[in-house]
């Protein structure tokens, strides 16, 4: 298994009268391949969380293991290697002349040759859906999108076997919210590695991820399949949560249309449901 965490507490400020008790007794096991969205209100755990799971912060107690290392342990540079973590609004990140000098400037500072550095800016550029053509722009002359695209492929060339993204579409207008979200979805789906997105969105969650962690005042308060979780709606709107705005309507729907299936969780889930109804005669939803 590729992270395993156990009785995780993380203090900020300890010993100090401003202390924050911001995991308590965390227990997690995230398996090779999965993709996994971590959800929760602001304030309740999730970055802190996730930057445990490449060193950048260590435990109070309790311990974390990525890929068979100790995250508090001597291999933070093979583990940070293996563990690549894209901030929100990684562009602000961004400094180099050029793109291409901006993804190589991780791979050259742990002495990649520059044979293997060109072939991995070539793959990470394609994978993350962009031209070779920007690799000589000026980062700072490219969309915010592209910005964004650019931060993520700075993180894969290093060839991570677990990627973890917190809100990476944050501030994108719709489409390319939808378009880097789907490239991450494939990007799962052909290198098989372990995607964790952490996200406010829970319309992205319900679309992309296969598994839903809750967290909630620094504890996981739920953990399970997508339509696990968002079948619990109640639970998740006493913890200041909304399910998926369609999956309100389908509840609505349900209790109107015999039948119908109250558990969808997307736009396309709930477009064929309606087409199926239509199919089996059913009268055009009225105002």
């Amino acid at each position: 298994m590729p992270i395993i965490v156990k009785d995780l507490v993380y203090t900020y400020l300890k010993d100090t009268p401003l202390k924050v008790d911001a995991l308590n007794g965390v227990n997690l096991v995230i398996g090779d391949g999965e993709f996994v969205g971590i959800i929760g209100q602001t304030g309740s755990g999730k970055t802190t969380l996730v930057q445990h799971f490449n060193g950048l912060l260590k435990p109070t107690s309790g311990s974390v293991n990525v890929n068979g290392m100790d995250a508090t342990g001597k291999n933070l540079k093979e583990l940070r290697r293996q563990v690549g973590l894209v901030f929100q609004y990684p562009e602000h990140q961004l400094f180099e002349e050029t793109v291409a000098k901006d993804i190589a400037f991780g791979m050259k500072k742990i002495g990649v040759t520059p044979e293997k550095i060109n072939e991995n800016i070539k793959w990470a550029i394609k994978t993350v859906g962009l031209s070779e053509d920007i690799l000589d722009k000026s980062p700072f002359e490219i969309s915010g999108g592209q910005k964004r695209r650019v931060a993520i492929a700075g993180v894969l060339v290093m060839e991570p076997k677990i990627l973890i993204l917190d809100e990476p579409a944050a501030g994108l207008d719709p489409s390319g919210r939808d378009d880097i979200l789907a490239n991450l979805s494939d990007m799962h789906r052909n290198l098989g590695i372990t995607v964790i997105l952490v996200s406010h969105s829970m319309e992205d969650i319900a679309k992309f991820a296969h598994r839903v962690i809750v967290m909630n005042d620094g504890s996981v308060q739920m953990d399970g399949s997508v339509r696990e979780v968002f079948r619990r709606s109640d639970e998740l709107e006493q913890l200041g949560l909304q399910p998926p705005q369609i999956n309100a309507l389908a509840r609505k729907l349900s209790r109107i249309i015999p039948g119908f299936n109250s558990e969808l969780i997307t736009v396309a889930e709930a477009k064929n449901e309606i087409v199926k109804f239509l199919a089996k005669g059913g009268e055009p939803l009225q105002r």
